[in-house]
């Protein structure tokens, strides 16, 4: 495991002391074929530094860690993203600068590798935002924050997965499912899992996330494609999981 921090370009300046971007990496077992960036969760507002022991971020530590044991035999690198502070702070939008950070250190280390994004809540919503990169094949989004009026530009021509727990407070169903019904017009292809009986935390049905990971993990190896694709388009927006 490797970490490395960096500075943020000019465009989202924060106040002195506030941390910068920290970047774990998962190594994959040979040649790299394919990297997976892992977003996490945050807030609306908060200029709050993400803690490496803070629960959005932890959240994403075993999911990562899924993806790796998944991906990692078959090429597969592993990121795992803590972002500067908690907020998405409109119009700053903090963690969007911070993945674009992330992204382009990437390209500089894999260039012409392909990248998957997976995040979760904010992240999904980061992840959605940030799809327009070159780079960026997929996007896996867990309980994703889309508000009406989300733009779905930047999935244009590429992959989106979105699974929703059926009972999320945090995070409206609804809106998850309007998203995608809009996103089917740009993106190369849209599919929505709504996880039945779970939350937004992901934690009443673990291993309906963790099967979810390890497939994403596997379809950006290119080793299987996700069991979803196999519906009838017509059928992906409400896949029951």
């Amino acid at each position: 495991m490797r970490v490395v921090g960096g500075r943020i370009a000019p465009g989202a300046v924060l106040a002195p002391g506030v941390s910068d971007p920290v970047l774990t990496t998962w190594r994959a077992r040979g040649p790299v074929r394919a990297v997976v960036l892992v977003l996490h969760g945050g807030a609306e507002n908060g200029l709050n530094v993400v803690r490496p022991w803070g629960l959005a971020y932890l959240r994403m530590v075993p999911l990562a860690r899924q993806i790796l044991r998944a991906g990692a035999p078959h090429g597969v690198e592993v990121r795992l993203l803590r972002n500067r502070v908690r907020g998405w702070n409109d119009p700053d939008l903090h963690p969007v600068a911070d993945a674009r950070w992330a992204l382009r250190r990437i390209r500089a280390e894999r260039p012409d590798v392909p990248v998957f994004l997976a995040g979760h809540s904010m992240g999904g919503r980061v992840a959605l935002r940030v799809a327009d990169e070159p780079e960026v094949r997929s996007v896996l989004a867990l309980a994703p924050w889309t508000p009406i009026g989300e733009p779905v530009e930047p999935v244009t021509g590429k992959t989106v997965v979105i699974a929703h727990g059926t009972r999320d407070r945090i995070t409206r169903p609804a809106e998850s499912f309007a998203y995608a019904e809009r996103a089917q017009a740009v993106a190369r292809r849209v599919v929505r899992i709504e996880v039945m009986s779970e939350g937004h935390a992901m934690l009443y049905r673990p291993g309906v996330w963790n099967r979810l990971a390890r497939e994403f993990a596997l379809d950006a190896a290119g080793v299987a494609s996700l069991t979803a694709w196999s519906v009838r388009p017509d059928q992906r927006l409400r896949l029951p999981g």
